[in-house]
């Protein structure tokens, strides 16, 4: 809040993936990238409707991508049970199935690496009741839901901090770290070194 605010002149554009790809539809000028789009073949051993990240570039005439091949069997088998989980949670969602929808749950890797069966069933359903208001297709599961809930038998919740149990950082260590977190932040943005590839 303490930064001086956005200045939206030519010599401060920002570097956001966004921005170079509608200059490019725009103007004709190449812009190089990695773009998520449905797969078609792009990666031969992947499904054909998944959606997926890959090299390409765009101009005035959309986004032409470059054939990447197959990739090799290990980040193969990883892709393809995380587009399984997801078939799951949007036929879950389109039809309200919770059934199909506490699968993907249990067939996440990461999901499955910290919670057994029984904690993901507790916590879909802790996830429903929350989410009512959005989720009218599932308003029997929620009804359900609630029913359980209220019965009193819970899985206690384990005391954990922070994204993989890592010690918490308080916000003026954070401020003590920013300028590398800025780094950080500016080397991961896909507009960083743009003339250079040009």
């Amino acid at each position: 809040m303490n930064d001086p605010a956005m200045t939206y002149t030519a010599e401060h554009r920002g570097e956001e993936h966004g921005s170079y790809i509608i200059e490019g539809l725009e103007t004709g000028r190449m812009y190089r990238g990695h773009f998520n789009v449905v797969n078609q073949g792009i990666i031969a051993n992947l499904p054909d409707d998944a959606i997926v990240e890959a090299p390409g570039y765009v101009d005035r005439n959309g986004i032409s991508m470059s054939h990447v091949g197959k990739l090799p069997l290990g980040p193969a088998a990883v892709c393809s049970a995380s587009i399984s989980v997801q078939r799951l949670a949007v036929e879950a969602a389109v039809h309200g199935d919770d059934l199909l929808l506490r699968q993907a749950f249990m067939m996440d890797p990461l999901v499955g690496a910290v919670c057994n069966p029984k904690e993901i069933w507790q916590l879909v359903d802790e996830m429903l009741i929350a989410g009512e208001a959005w989720l009218p297709q599932y308003g029997e599961a929620i009804a359900a839901a609630k029913e359980r809930q209220s019965a009193g038998s819970l899985i206690p919740t384990r005391d954990y901090e922070g994204a993989a149990r890592l010690r918490v950082k308080t916000v003026d260590e954070m401020k003590l770290d920013r300028e590398n977190a800025n780094k950080n932040a500016g080397e991961s943005d896909k507009g960083k070194d743009r003339e250079k590839v040009l």
